[in-house]
């Protein structure tokens, strides 16, 4: 009888016949959790990564793309799109937040979502971008293509997220977000990241 191993969440799952246009999606986090979870990179199981301490709730699914890092062509992406000074990338797989009007339980499941647009976050002198999706046939997002085609209200609860949930009361923010971004250039920094995994881990 052949063992039938459970495959790495980032190293052992394709980003998906169609990237960078449909990518799959490794979920960690819901807006239900109140402990931010993630990854962890030896064992490829989910652990708690810290308890949320304040009242930042992640405003949608959030995970990251298989097979990608941020290294030196994110970070490459990030200057050339004048954040001069970006010092590295954040070492981590491809964060993507994904739209969607179902209510989802628990992490540790894949689904397929189509990047729309991003943030270009800088998060203490690292390039962090956050890429910001929307999954495949929802019944609201599914049809967006565009960061441009969301709410402004939308993006800016987005934005709110990812420049407070790291925050301590009466210390300074340490990241921001010099650009919101649309598809093409969402597209561009998966490509960049998986370029960097390739580099990096082979494949």
């Amino acid at each position: 009888m052949i063992p039938n191993f459970k495959s790495h969440p980032w190293h052992g799952i394709a980003v998906g016949p169609d990237a960078p246009n449909v990518v799959t999606v490794f979920v960690e986090i819901v807006p239900s959790d109140t402990i931010k979870y993630e990854v962890d990179k030896e064992t490829g199981f989910l652990k708690v990564d810290r308890p949320q301490k304040f009242s930042n709730i992640i405003p949608a699914v959030y995970g990251f793309v298989p097979r990608t890092y941020c290294d030196e062509e994110v970070k490459k992406l990030a200057i050339e799109r004048g954040s001069t000074d970006v010092t590295e990338g954040d070492h981590d797989p491809l964060d993507i937040l994904v739209l969607s009007s179902h209510n989802i339980h628990s992490g540790g499941l894949l689904m397929d979502a189509i990047p729309i647009g991003g943030f270009k976050m800088i998060d203490k002198g690292e390039a962090d971008d956050k890429i910001i999706s929307v999954l495949v046939d929802d019944q609201v997002y599914g049809h967006i293509r565009d960061i441009s085609e969301l709410p402004k209200a939308e993006v800016s609860r987005l934005q709110h997220y990812f420049l407070t949930y790291k925050n301590l009361p009466f210390e300074p923010a340490n990241c921001r977000i010099d650009e919101i971004y649309g598809a093409d250039h969402a597209k561009e920094v998966i490509v960049a990241s998986q370029k960097d995994y390739a580099k990096n881990y082979g494949g």
